[in-house]
């Protein structure tokens, strides 16, 4: 790849250098490879202008990015995805609540004991009366890493929503449940979201039902059978019409309605939520295009990167926003599967992987702190000159 260094003596102004990584799944937050990566490239110039911005797409590491952000953390505790309680985190800034789904929803809290039938949003919707009850009028949805696919049900179910079957009785949680629903009951809910508005922030587009829709392509992942998803498919094709009937709004086919299991549907017709692309709005969050106009250089970087990078994924708009700004992009990876010039057709002018240093990917993952500081220091010896 070009092998053009940036112009500048480290340390000087005109070297300052943007840390805008992405997590390492499974290994480290956002937050946490920005600070391995900014000591390694300390240990080669302690006087260098760093400015660590974890950055995500709406999914997890969405809080972690707020929480860079200036915005403050409250920890609450509500049912997880199977009713087990936990320990959940939201972010706010003055009126505005940042709630990441995977905090009380999350695949990864049921520790591989998947639950695709049973599995409810209900906790995200407690993790939004708390935020509510502390004032907050503008309620950031951030909705990725979903557990569940119950359609928002359990979401608007903690909001006060009465979901019914047809003797009147309340559903119990999870998507298999709602091939039961016979009619929802909103009042309540609609009293208490009065004058609170909801954004979600999301890169999915896929509807809610049919081959692209959520039981079909997200079911699997978190441990849907076929069979599995034949009744999720059902119990969301119930609920879509349900919600239909009681709010004149049909949602299934809008373009995100898939996301998180079908959250992006709930969203929309039962909250009148907004979309806005995850990555824009943590951008926005974190004053990205301010903080790159005053860079030299950015690094971003996510554990894997490969041909699902190439579209769209974080790294990229990274790297898209800093060439349309005149700035090199330069990424730090744990594996890298795709060719010098798909990186180069993106923006991406040069690529540091951990694998070059570790080429297990277990060793890799568990020792990725340490691995990335020695790549902090390789960017900082060839990116940056005397």
């Amino acid at each position: 790849m070009d092998s053009n260094p940036i112009t500048g003596r480290p340390g000087s102004a005109a070297a300052r250098i943007l840390i805008a990584p992405d997590k390492f799944k499974g290994s480290l937050t956002a937050g946490e490879v920005a600070e391995a990566i900014a000591r390694g490239m300390r240990h080669v110039d302690r006087d260098l202008y760093l400015d660590c911005c974890p950055v995500a797409d709406g999914g997890e590491g969405t809080l972690d990015a707020a929480r860079s952000a200036g915005y403050q953390l409250k920890q609450v505790t509500v049912e997880g995805p199977t009713g087990d309680p936990v320990r959940a985190e939201y972010g706010w800034l003055r009126d505005e609540a940042l709630i990441e789904l995977a905090q009380a929803a999350g695949l990864r809290l049921l520790n591989n004991r998947l639950a695709p039938l049973r599995a409810s949003t209900f906790g995200v919707g407690q993790l939004v009366n708390d935020a509510i009850d502390e004032g907050k009028r503008t309620i950031v949805l951030a909705i990725g890493g979903s557990a569940s696919s119950d359609g928002g049900a359990g979401l608007v179910q903690a909001l006060g929503a009465d979901l019914l079957d047809a003797d009147g009785r309340t559903l119990e949680r999870g998507g298999q449940a709602l091939a039961r629903i016979d009619r929802i009951d909103l009042s309540k809910m609609r009293a208490r979201l009065d004058g609170i508005t909801f954004v979600v922030a999301s890169d999915v587009t896929n509807p809610l039902l049919g081959l692209y829709g959520a039981a079909t392509v997200f079911g699997p992942q978190k441990g849907a059978t076929a069979e599995d998803v034949e009744t999720l498919e059902r119990s969301l094709a119930r609920w879509a019409s349900v919600v239909a009937k009681a709010t004149g709004v049909d949602a299934r086919n809008y373009q995100g309605a898939g996301a998180a299991g079908g959250v992006g549907f709930g969203a929309i017709a039962l909250l009148g939520a907004t979309f806005k692309p995850g990555a824009d709005k943590v951008f926005e969050m974190v004053k990205f295009s301010d903080r790159l106009e005053k860079a030299s250089l950015v690094v971003t970087g996510e554990g894997l990167l490969d041909k699902q990078t190439l579209f769209g994924k974080t790294p990229v708009r990274v790297a898209n926003a800093a060439r349309a700004a005149g700035v090199p992009t330069v990424a730090v990876v744990g594996k890298c599967m795709v060719s010098e010039s798909d990186l180069i057709a993106v923006g991406i002018r040069r690529v540091y992987s951990l694998q070059t240093l570790e080429p297990d990917r277990l060793q890799s993952m568990a020792r990725a702190s340490y691995l990335l500081e020695r790549m902090g220091e390789q960017v900082a010896t060839v990116e940056l000159v005397p």
